[in-house]
């Protein structure tokens, strides 16, 4: 049984109020019946049709309702649309993405300009926000052809492909947006939009590659490599963390300072 509208009612009621018209439409046979025998009535006695300004009155009145008053008065039993964890995930995704810019924090002078020589590139995010994922993708893939080093699209790319998790994709359109120049690490452990990417096993190893390096994906050498790596940094780390601490030792910083100092390095 399809949903009754509630404005298509009330015009209804405006143009066919007169014999009832909208009341055949929320299927009120009762009510239906009513108007058209008011209408016979008024005509004998009046000469004119008194069910025209019932009809207004019920269009005033269908107009002032709420969409959740009409819904329980007249689409009881319908049966609503059941959702998979991905779809309600993806529901509450977009009612969090109402007023974000998932641009926002990260795109220069330069890719904010991009945007309008890339038409795809705004047309992929308004799918996005709308969250029709698979067109945004499309539109963010053909918008990577005009521009393939535009770090918007390639961390876009990577939200999307987390929200319809594809952890392949996600990896690889993440890194390269950080090969290519983003920095704000924050965001990508916490935002909402790779949560199923920071859950994935893999993620761990990325994280510690600097979100550089494609999980699954590297030869022996370059897994050699991000280890080395990841094992200097590791000891910078700690070196600096050990000065903070003999600094705050000394009573040459304070506690509040020696914290500040050190969440300064843990970003990095």
């Amino acid at each position: 049984m399809a949903s009754k509208s509630r404005i298509t009612a009330a015009i209804l009621a405006i143009f066919t109020g007169v014999i009832g018209g909208h009341k055949l439409y929320l299927k009120d046979t009762g009510g239906f019946m009513m108007f058209i025998f008011l209408f016979m009535i008024s005509i004998n006695i009046f000469g004119a049709p008194l069910t025209a300004l019932l009809g207004v009155f019920e269009a005033f009145r269908l107009f002032s309702m709420t969409d959740e008053q009409f819904d329980k008065r007249y689409n009881r039993g319908i049966k609503k649309p059941t959702f998979s964890n991905v779809d309600r995930r993806r529901a509450e995704q977009i009612r969090k993405n109402e007023s974000e810019n998932v641009n926002r924090g990260f795109e220069r002078t330069t890719q904010r300009k991009s945007i309008r020589n890339n038409p795809f590139k705004s047309s992929g995010l308004a799918k996005y926000k709308d969250f029709d994922l698979e067109g945004a993708i499309d539109d963010f893939n053909k918008g990577l052809d005009i521009n393939p080093d535009d770090i918007a699209l390639h961390y876009n790319l990577a939200s999307a492909y987390s929200l319809t998790e594809k952890k392949e994709l996600c990896f690889q359109h993440l890194s390269k947006a950080v090969s290519l120049g983003f920095n704000d690490f924050d965001r990508i452990m916490t935002h909402d939009d790779l949560a199923f990417m920071r859950i994935q096993p893999e993620f761990d190893n990325f994280k510690v590659s600097g979100f550089r390096n494609v999980p699954n994906g590297l030869s022996s050498k370059e897994k050699e490599t991000v280890v080395k790596e990841a094992e200097q940094s590791d000891d910078v780390l700690l070196s600096q963390l050990s000065r903070l601490a003999e600094l705050k030792k000394r009573g040459i910083l304070s506690e509040q300072e020696f914290l500040l100092e050190k969440n300064k390095l843990m970003r990095r």
